[in-house]
């Protein structure tokens, strides 16, 4: 699933090329493209784009007065759309502009859980975005201690929960805390000031390092294309300390962490107990 760093580039270059551009139609390929009845999209028609923004893992195509809030979720993206074929491929929505190319959102696979949602640029702060956690990089280091005292739960899980933090995933997950030199199963409550500003600026450095990688492309990039230390990367050698990057494996995601570097040399249980291995 795409998180903060590439959602954020794809918002600039997006902005870049149709800011100004007037919607002429939305067109909803299927009945669960788009989430909201109440504004109507034609309320944005004959409207310039005023940017596309972000918050979260959400791009926001903001016109006046209304605001297209869309989630990607795990297979979507937000294409630029050149040739608007009547029955695209993997097609969902589409944004059709006064001139020149369209925008395409598409969703591989079957589940169509990516959509749209419609609302009032008054009301940017309900539904769906309601549910987001402060945006991962607005938080200081003493606001995030105050969310770790107040959830105590496991590092990897809490990074990842938007209620708790917006923005990042699991790779990202598993990048901040072998950044943060934490164990991903470290209670949160247990980290103190000292671990919070240690995770603070693992976020931050983190992010720094997606977003330069995802500047310098023309399109969103896959998982698989995305630097990193230790997502995906299960059995190779630690960039830090060369030791062998392990995992934990889930039914949805996979933890990835160094032992020397984050849990003392200890390698954890491959199961759901996560114990440690004596």
């Amino acid at each position: 699933m795409p998180e903060l760093p590439e959602v954020q580039a794809h918002a600039e270059r997006l902005t870049e090329q149709f800011r100004g551009r007037s919607l002429t139609r939305f067109v909803p390929f299927n009945f669960t493209a788009l989430k909201t009845a109440v504004p109507a999209p034609d309320a944005a028609y004959g409207l310039p784009l005023v940017e596309v923004g972000r918050r979260g893992k959400y791009l926001l195509l903001r016109f006046q007065p209304v605001t297209f809030v869309v989630h990607l979720m795990q297979g979507g993206r937000l294409l630029v759309d050149d040739k608007q074929s009547l029955k695209p491929r993997n097609g969902q929505a589409r944004f059709v502009f006064d001139d020149g190319p369209a925008l395409l959102l598409t969703e591989a696979g079957k589940e169509r859980r990516a959509g749209v949602w419609c609302v009032a640029a008054d009301r940017i702060d309900g539904p769906p975005l309601d549910r987001l956690g402060p945006d991962a990089l607005s938080l200081s280091a003493d606001d995030l201690a105050a969310r770790f005292a107040a959830h105590n739960m496991r590092l990897h899980g809490f990074l990842r929960d938007q209620h708790m933090i917006a923005g990042l995933g699991r790779m990202l997950a598993n990048e901040v805390c072998h950044r943060a030199k934490v164990s991903p199963f470290a209670m949160t409550g247990k980290l103190g000031a000292e671990g919070a500003q240690a995770v603070h600026d693992a976020i931050h450095a983190c992010v720094a390092d997606g977003l330069a990688y995802e500047r310098t492309r023309t399109d969103m990039s896959s998982s698989a294309d995305r630097p990193g230390a230790v997502h995906g990367r299960a059995g190779e050698a630690c960039p830090v300390c060369s030791d062998t990057i392990r995992s934990v494996s889930y039914s949805g995601y996979t933890v990835a962490y160094c032992p020397t570097c984050q849990t003392g040399g200890k390698v954890l249980a491959d199961n759901t107990t996560s114990k440690f291995l004596k």
